[in-house]
């Protein structure tokens, strides 16, 4: 089953083109790495799909042409995880990420047991337990990001999008998130998270999609995709690379010259 089909999908903002003929295919289990170097559309891309900017082409969600989706229908599909993650009001830890459920209620209907079981879930998945029940305006940028992310997996959508999801967060916790994001997918998910770190992309994710001045110049697996070549010629970097048991090792060296 497609969770999300993109067919010639054009952005354009204000006079300048920002994605170009952008045409995949997002189905059931995939963990997809959305990569490419600053400003190549990667976060343009995301936003088309939840209509936050308007796009010419086609996209479809689990089937449906997504104009045609309410925004709490649109909800119920998918799950967004911003860039920006500022917390603007007091609320206790455990009531932000709760509010992930709401698509999910109607009317004036509190949380059942699926519900908790589900907040519960995504609470443990952040390791955000010890300060469940703080003012997030409290936390440290770091743990304001884990609860973020928390709110955006109780949502319990069969498609997350993320931007840039490690951002702020330590080393730990970017790999426990990384891990987090991969079973998801495991478990019958897909997952499109925009990355900067091309190691942890080629460590985690499934598929690469590397965008490239507005249009895809590599859809494949992180092997097919993170090419010496290709370092070079989209992100201006030596690279070393190397295969293990674990995946690919990707990790920039130095600058080419120009």
């Amino acid at each position: 089953m497609s969770f999300l089909k993109l067919s010639h999908l054009n952005v354009s903002l204000g006079s300048k083109s920002v994605l170009r003929d952008v045409s995949l295919d997002i189905g059931k289990g995939e963990f997809i790495g959305l990569i490419g170097p600053n400003g190549a559309g990667k976060s343009t891309l995301l936003k088309s799909v939840l209509g936050l900017v308007p796009s010419t082409g086609e996209i479809s969600v689990a089937g449906i042409l997504s104009d045609r989706l309410s925004t709490k229908e649109r909800a119920r599909h998918i799950a967004y995880l911003p860039q920006d993650r500022e917390i603007g009001w007091a609320i206790s830890v455990e009531k932000l990420v709760a509010l992930g459920r709401t698509p999910h209620l109607g009317g004036f209907a509190g949380l059942d047991e699926n519900d908790v079981a589900i907040i519960e879930n995504a609470i443990r998945r952040m390791d955000i337990a010890e300060f469940r029940h703080r003012s997030a305006l409290d936390l440290s940028g770091g743990e304001q990001a884990r609860v973020l992310i928390a709110r955006a997996l109780a949502q319990d959508a069969p498609l997350l999008l993320a931007d840039e999801p490690t951002s702020g967060l330590d080393p730990a916790h970017q790999i426990g998130l990384m891990q987090s994001l991969a079973e998801l997918a495991s478990d019958g998910s897909a997952v499109i998270a925009s990355l900067h770190d091309l190691g942890s992309a080629a460590r985690w994710c499934s598929r690469l999609i590397l965008i490239h001045e507005g249009q895809i110049a590599a859809d494949g697996s992180p092997l097919e995709v993170l090419t010496a070549e290709r370092l070079r010629t989209i992100y201006g970097v030596e690279a070393y690379l190397e295969t293990t048991q674990q995946g690919l090792i990707v990790q920039p060296i130095s600058l080419i010259a120009k």
